[in-house]
């Protein structure tokens, strides 16, 4: 169960950010945090970054550094992994301030890739 979840508007009503925390003793066991784009009706993934080693597809920060997964057709369609050395305590904050900070960028490839249109 998450210590921490939550989701934040980017860009009503269309946008959200979802952040996802687990935490054993202070430290980060997985998170996520996702750019979603409601398409009728239906929350998809933008882009995300995520740390989740147990997980069946699950990735270890502290193995392979930090990724984003770039979504395009409802699948993953690039990974970008060209960003600093996060510490793993650090992590989730930097992933989040990174999609805020790039969010309109990000959604106006995602809209363009999907012909989408929102009335800004």
């Amino acid at each position: 169960m998450p210590d921490t979840a939550y989701t934040d508007w980017i860009e009503y009503p269309h946008a959200q950010l979802r952040f996802v925390l687990e935490t054993q003793r202070g430290t980060s066991t997985r998170f996520l945090v996702q750019l979603e784009y409601c398409v009728e009706g239906e929350w998809r993934p933008v882009v995300h970054f995520d740390h989740n080693p147990d997980g069946t597809y699950g990735h270890d920060l502290t193995e392979e550094g930090l990724h984003m997964d770039i979504y395009r057709d409802g699948e993953q369609h690039l990974v970008r992994q060209d960003f600093p050395p996060v510490e793993l305590s650090n992590a989730p904050d930097y992933c989040e301030s990174y999609i805020k900070t790039e969010a309109s960028r990000l959604l106006r490839r995602y809209e363009q890739w999907h012909n989408l249109t929102t009335d800004r």
